[in-house]
């Protein structure tokens, strides 16, 4: 499939209505559970969503667009959530999240950008050159990667419960 910005737009409007749709009513220990030291959990994974919907995908487009000759994105902190959702109820993040994206959404959707503008680069500290729609289905995939996670992370706390159908459930084995 080619890049469309209507078709990214399909997948990002979705993805707070199916993190709450999946999320939204579940006890702790499925929003806490991980797969081990150093992974993360659905908490951990709708927080970082709202570091990037603050710091990555918008601002980053701004940057691409905007008449500064130095293109290069801020470094990203991958790990930010772990101290920006501290005392914050799993409720309140998937409500941030939501309205986050709407707002970056509309944004996106007014700037009615052009297939020239598309094509604009920016500089990332470790890619090296990138275009604005390579960004933008980043932003896509990024979402629908998290999201999988989150299936995987809390299928893997039956992986000891299904018997012999492990072998059949694909999940269970990556």
């Amino acid at each position: 499939m080619k890049y469309s910005i209507e078709n990214s737009i399909e997948i990002l409007e979705q993805t707070p209505k199916t993190l709450m749709s999946m999320l939204g009513n579940l006890s702790d220990e499925w929003i806490n559970c991980n797969e081990g030291e150093d992974t993360w959990s659905a908490f951990d994974i709708v927080g970082h969503l709202i570091h990037c919907e603050n710091t990555d995908w918008i601002p980053r487009l701004k940057l691409i667009l905007s008449k500064h000759e130095d293109k290069t994105f801020e470094p990203f902190d991958r790990f930010a959530q772990f101290e920006n959702s501290k005392g914050k109820s799993f409720s309140y993040l998937l409500e941030e999240f939501h309205q986050l994206r709407a707002e970056n959404l509309e944004y996106l959707k007014m700037l009615e950008l052009s297939r020239d503008q598309l094509l604009l680069k920016g500089k990332h500290p470790v890619l090296g050159e990138v275009r604005l729609k390579e960004l933008l289905a980043a932003w896509v995939t990024h979402d629908l990667g998290h999201i999988s996670q989150i299936s995987r992370v809390m299928a893997k706390q039956y992986k000891n419960e299904v018997g012999p159908w492990t072998a059949f459930i694909s999940i269970l084995n990556t």
